[in-house]
């Protein structure tokens, strides 16, 4: 993973929150929230929280005396997430690294992230902390994309970029949004870092648009990708999101498209 690769600002925040999280995030979302809900924790940490999607889903199910601390390696994620949150005085924002976490040891009953765990340039370390801070009986609670080709759109714009590209293809959404899927070296960190009862499901969800013009522009100007694409033309980005979009398409049809998403959600505990 490149340190660009990590860099979610200027437009990045509100294009990824207005297309990619109800393009492929929502319904994991929904998922996160009602697994971490049934633990009932009175102290809940979110690392990774990006736009605040789990946040906006979670902060409704948790007891009225809960406290939940939401963090996001990026500043301009957490500013744009607090600002989509209802007022709520349980929650705490704070911009803090996943593997260096500010918070004292035995601190939290749960600690989740939702596709976070990928873009952790040392995760076994990234693990660890998620240990440090748990109590006794705590849970990890966190989710990661499969392999690309079992995530069509993402599998498109990749593929349609490549051609686009030939000579120095965008890879970003290959390299490190699919690019930690191998359940048995997910478990084997976990396990490394000091977790047992590891428990992994693969789940598969439909991605939904009402254009092939929106996943385009979720992939292309909502993430990452987007700085890829800039720096091989700056010119480019809108004729890369056009191209993608063709491609889309040819494939799934003009009106409204929808194909398949798939990650795997790992709960471990302490």
């Amino acid at each position: 993973m490149s340190e660009t690769d990590k860099v979610f600002a200027g437009s990045i925040p509100e294009n990824y929150d207005r297309y990619m999280v109800p393009l492929i995030f929502e319904p994991y979302a929904a998922d996160i929230a009602q697994r971490a809900a049934s633990l009932s924790p009175s102290a809940v940490l979110e690392t990774a929280a990006g736009s605040g999607v789990v946040t906006r889903a979670l902060a409704p199910r948790l007891p009225r005396g809960a406290s939940y601390i939401v963090t996001d390696l990026n500043q301009p994620m957490v500013d744009y997430a607090a600002s989509r949150q209802p007022p709520d005085t349980r929650i705490k924002w704070r911009q803090a690294d996943a593997l260096a976490l500010p918070f004292e040891n035995a601190a939290f009953d749960l600690v989740c992230c939702q596709f976070g765990a990928m873009f952790f340039p040392d995760r076994t370390s990234g693990y660890r902390e998620a240990r440090r801070v748990l109590k006794p009986g705590g849970h990890f609670l966190f989710n990661v994309w499969d392999r690309i080709e079992e995530n069509v759109f993402a599998d498109d714009v990749t593929n349609a970029l490549a051609r686009m590209f030939p000579n120095d293809p965008p890879r970003f959404l290959a390299r490190t949004p699919h690019g930690y899927h191998d359940v048995a070296l997910i478990r084997s960190e976990l396990e490394d870092a000091g977790f047992s009862r590891v428990v992994i499901e693969t789940r598969a969800e439909q991605s939904r648009a009402s254009s092939p013009r929106l996943p385009a522009v979720a992939y292309c100007q909502g993430t990452p990708l987007r700085n890829e694409i800039l720096a091989r033309d700056t010119g480019k980005l809108e004729a890369a999101t056009d191209y993608a979009e063709s491609a889309i398409a040819d494939r799934h049809g003009s009106g409204e498209v929808a194909a398949k998403i798939q990650a795997h959600v790992i709960m471990a505990a302490v």
